[in-house]
């Protein structure tokens, strides 16, 4: 094993080392884009995402047609949801329904559902409550679609603008047994060029799930987030060199880490 790992980085101080953080079942699209860039993809999952079944989703499902609107606020919010209604879309086409960005867009599409309100540019809850409909609220029911716990900010705001809000929790985020083997090899051997972080619990779960004798190597890797608040919670984690995307998107992030493995290969052929 020892042999095999010190092989593996040795050929791969060569690469352009990607760490993507994202939980397994979301990572494939984007560890391809990477791949076929010519760089090196490394999956380590540091989110988990578990369904949640209940009763009080059931009644949910069950009176969801009182509500103006459905708001969803990812696309595993919108798996779920369908999957806890056994994949029946009736009763989500009595409400409007807005979407926080294209990705939760896109899976409300596949499922058949129309998206009645997107942010225009901002993909995120600041820019959902900036647009005309989210500031005219009054009186009006709104359904927020979500995983378990998360940020207060939407439902406090439009509770202020005089909403009825209330939440749908359909999936849990849970810390995986990640194989951290490769990962760890890569930051020893400091072939490990820049890292994908795409929410908050993911970034947590990743300074955890690190030896803690690497850590001061891991906050040395370029980090590549997709938000301003992102930014400023790998920043209190203590990354010293973070760069953000100027979307949320696959794309967005590839076009990022173009850029870093440009003066990582700079850096490598001046070796």
């Amino acid at each position: 094993m020892i042999y095999w790992l010190r092989a593996l980085t040795k050929f791969c101080r060569r690469c352009i080392n990607i760490l993507v953080t994202r939980p397994a079942h979301q990572a494939d699209e984007l560890c391809a884009l990477i791949e076929l860039n010519g760089w090196n993809a490394i999956r380590f999952p540091t989110l988990e995402i578990a369904a949640i079944n209940n009763e009080k989703i059931n009644r949910q499902l069950e009176t969801l047609g009182q509500w103006d609107w459905l708001i969803f606020i990812s696309a595993n919010a919108v798996n779920f949801a369908l999957s806890a209604n056994n994949g029946r879309i009736d009763c989500f086409k009595k409400s409007s329904i807005a979407a926080v960005g294209k990705a939760t867009e896109k899976a409300l599409q596949a499922a058949g559902l129309t998206v009645d309100l997107l942010p225009d540019n901002q993909f995120n809850t600041e820019g959902l409550l900036a647009t005309d409909e989210m500031n005219q609220v009054k009186g009006k029911g709104c359904m927020i679609i979500r995983g378990l716990g998360g940020r207060e900010m939407l439902a406090n705001k439009l509770y202020e603008r005089g909403a009825e809000v209330e939440y749908m929790e359909v999936y849990s985020r849970e810390m995986p047994m990640a194989d951290s083997v490769i990962m760890t090899a890569h930051l020893k051997q400091g072939t490990l060029h820049a890292l994908t972080i795409t929410s908050g619990e993911a970034l947590k779960n990743l300074m955890m799930m690190v030896e803690s004798g690497l850590r001061d190597k891991l906050l040395a890797v370029p980090l590549i987030v997709i938000s301003n608040r992102l930014k400023e919670l790998a920043e209190k984690s203590g990354f010293k060199t973070i760069a953000i995307t100027e979307g949320t998107g696959d794309a967005a992030i590839i076009k990022t880490v173009g850029m870093i493995s440009q003066r990582a290969q700079q850096q490598t052929n001046g070796g």
